[in-house]
């Protein structure tokens, strides 16, 4: 039995020690936060990501390489179509914003852009926050436009640190983040699936917004209809919708709350554990392996661990690699092995619903291999 954890050592501090020796903490932006929160059952990828450690290269490290992520040609075509949009102190890009989403406001003729430079993700958060009070107190019924603030967002205990694309503060006072993307919106419509996944990272950010307006006297509106600006059609023209994220964030903020606290996770591990890629192999899986895992086939798509997860998954005959629904239909068979046994009547409850449906779909497998034909009564 590994010594239990004591708690002379500060949270900072343990997380240092597990990410390893002067290796340097991986950011937790929005879109990994989206994604934990729509997993957050997940304690591996709660505390690897609570500790700022680069997953990518631990699953490198593990022998199973991800390929998750946006490719260099993407990251590239995305900063040259942001920098458009915001060209000449952003006046294209608040424009879409009074089109789309304030038309009753003045026109944005004569904007604020504060710079938000600092010093340390702390700095930039408190210089963010000085801005937006300063938007309410000195400039109301003008236009603001915050390029790249920096938000904290408490995650199981641990802060989070988001920069969102942009910020805009409207005349009436209220706020909106605005999200940039690269996809194009063809017709006025863009892919459904790529315009949900901004959706559910500009949650993130309306969260952390709405942190800080709840620390304001009045507290501005946080509004939940945020600005997503793309190119138009095959162009590079910048067009832009406006998409209610109320669902969005209504869940992300139920997932977040339902996330185990990072120090909870951390009182678990073996003293020692540590999670840096420099690590032998072996030495590392092991440390891995003391974190149980959620794998579901969604993380292929949101995780770079999950090629290595869901190697374990399948070793172990675990049914969520499979999937969720079909893990939800099974009940309390948790293995593939259970379930085999279920359906061949060699374990399981009779009375249970899913072994009885089992049963059932073994016996019509086994009828239709078997060749065997319903006797047709003939014509008469």
């Amino acid at each position: 039995m590994p010594p239990p954890r004591t708690r002379t050592k500060t949270l900072r501090h343990r997380l240092a020690e597990l990410r390893g020796p002067e290796v340097q903490a991986k950011a937790l932006d929005a879109r990994a936060l989206a994604a934990l929160a729509a997993n957050p059952g997940c304690r591996r990828r709660a505390i690897l990501d609570g500790a700022g450690v680069d997953k990518g290269a631990l699953a490198s490290a593990l022998g199973s390489p991800s390929v998750f992520g946006q490719s260099q040609f993407a990251f590239v075509r995305g900063n040259a179509f942001e920098a458009k949009v915001k060209a000449d102190g952003g006046t294209e890009l608040l424009r879409l914003a009074h089109e789309k989403l304030d038309r009753a406001a003045e026109p944005p003729t004569d904007a604020r852009v504060p710079d938000l430079t600092a010093q340390g993700p702390q700095g930039r958060t408190a210089r963010t926050e000085l801005a937006l009070r300063e938007a309410a107190t000195e400039a109301p019924g003008t236009w603001t436009l915050l390029d790249h603030p920096m938000l904290a967002l408490d995650v199981a205990g641990s802060p989070a640190f988001l920069e969102p694309d942009a910020v805009v503060v409207h005349p009436d006072g209220s706020w909106t983040v605005v999200e940039i993307k690269s996809f194009p919106m063809l017709d006025g419509a863009a892919d459904p699936s790529k315009v949900g996944a901004a959706a559910r990272q500009s949650a993130v950010y309306v969260l952390a917004l709405e942190q800080v307006a709840a620390r304001l006297d009045p507290a501005p509106r946080v509004r939940h209809r945020i600005l997503l600006v793309c190119p138009k059609d095959f162009s590079n023209l910048p067009t832009a919708s406006a998409v209610d994220v109320r669902k969005q964030r209504a869940v992300t903020a139920r997932q977040l709350d339902r996330l185990t606290r990072i120090e909870e996770i951390a009182d678990t591990l073996p003293e020692g554990t540590c999670f840096s890629p420099e690590l032998p192999a072996e030495e590392l899986t092991e440390a891995v392996e003391t974190v149980p895992a959620a794998y579901a086939p969604e993380c292929l798509s949101a995780c770079e661990l999950a090629f290595h997860c869901r190697d374990r998954s399948r070793a172990d005959g675990a049914v969520t690699s499979l999937g969720r629904p079909v893990r939800a239909e099974l009940g309390g068979l948790t293995t593939v092995e259970d379930v085999l046994a279920a359906a061949r009547g060699e374990a399981g409850d009779p009375d249970d619903p899913a072994v009885a449906a089992l049963r059932r779909a073994a016996a019509l497998r086994a009828e239709a291999l078997s060749g065997a034909r319903p006797e047709v009564a003939p014509c008469p």
